[in-house]
């Protein structure tokens, strides 16, 4: 009889521990919590999906200087200081949030078991961040800023309908531009245009490829990638001096470009904001499948296209 309420004892005991530890999955609202932040590079789109997911966690409860304690650190586009961040990061929060491919890249590579989300990754199967879109299966998932691509394609064919030759500029070290690129040429080839490919490894070599490339074709498309992002101002005054018109596939280009058609980032920054408090409540980001962007944003860029004699209404209207 005193061994059954020895066992009893024991096992009472075991249960209440298995039930602490499941409590500590999940963070209630009046805790602290914890958040850490790897921007990739410092220009607006990603900023941008970064205000959103902070919007978005307030928006549920985790507000910063109250519940929330945010470690924010950018990398600006620097590999060496983007291992050193992430390294940082690793195991010391209740969740990460990683913006772009290359942060996401290297924050899993440190870090496979703290709860993470990420933003502005435009393949992140291919990527090697989550085994599938629909079922993660790891310890990240998030929001992807995959466009329609060859619904731009259509659109710049609209504004230059006399386009023959089409350019296309990217980062060849970038996966998300390479996916996007890839699917740009078969859509160009698709409709009898020529392609002209360019790209680069490093912000150095922007302006003289652009150069060349511009002197080459009748327009230029260019997909959602760091280095072009970071670099508009020089590659818009190529192209305007070149007379050659561009799009771009989010905002953060339209220094440099006539107009853009793509993703709202600040918009899948609120949607992984979303997904960041579900995982702070304690779903499973292996469960949790990854979202694609639920709103596409044009804008114009009045002075190109003054520069270039396009009418800004016009091309606003074919939408």
């Amino acid at each position: 009889m005193k061994f059954r309420k020895v066992t009893l004892a024991f096992l009472l005991l075991v249960s209440a521990f298995g039930l602490a530890a499941c409590s500590g999955s999940s963070k209630d609202k009046s805790e602290q919590v914890s958040v850490g932040i790897i921007q990739y590079a410092e220009h607006g789109a990603l900023t941008a999906a970064r205000e959103g997911f902070v919007e978005a966690l307030g928006e549920d409860g985790y507000k910063e200087g109250k519940n929330l304690k945010i470690d924010y650190q950018n990398s600006q586009g620097d590999q060496a200081n983007l291992q050193t961040m992430v390294e940082q990061l690793a195991g010391k929060n209740d969740l990460n949030f990683a913006i772009a491919t290359p942060a996401a890249q290297a924050l899993l590579n440190v870090d496979s078991d703290t709860p993470s989300v990420f933003t502005a990754v435009t393949d992140p199967v291919s990527a090697g961040l989550v085994d599938s879109m629909e079922k993660p299966g790891g310890n990240m998932t998030g929001s992807i800023d995959a466009t329609d691509v060859a619904g731009q394609i259509k659109m710049l064919l609209k504004v230059v309908p006399s386009a023959k030759t089409v350019g296309i500029f990217y980062n060849s070290s970038e996966v998300n531009s390479q996916v996007q690129a890839e699917a740009a040429q078969k859509a160009l080839e698709k409709a009898g245009v020529k392609v002209l490919v360019k790209t680069v490894t490093t912000t150095n070599d922007v302006q003289q490829v652009m150069t060349s490339l511009a002197g080459q074709v009748d327009a230029i498309y260019l997909p959602t990638d760091n280095t072009v992002a970071s670099t508009a101002s020089t590659i818009g005054e190529v192209l305007k001096a070149k007379k050659v018109p561009a799009i771009g596939s989010d905002e953060a280009y339209l220094e440099g470009v006539l107009f853009t058609y793509g993703v709202d980032y600040h918009g899948i920054g609120v949607q992984a904001g979303q997904m960041a408090a579900k995982l702070l409540k304690g779903e499973k980001a292996s469960k949790v499948p990854v979202q694609k962007p639920k709103t596409a944003a044009i804008a114009v860029n009045e002075d190109m296209a003054m520069a270039l004699g396009f009418d800004v209404a016009t091309i606003k209207a074919l939408k």
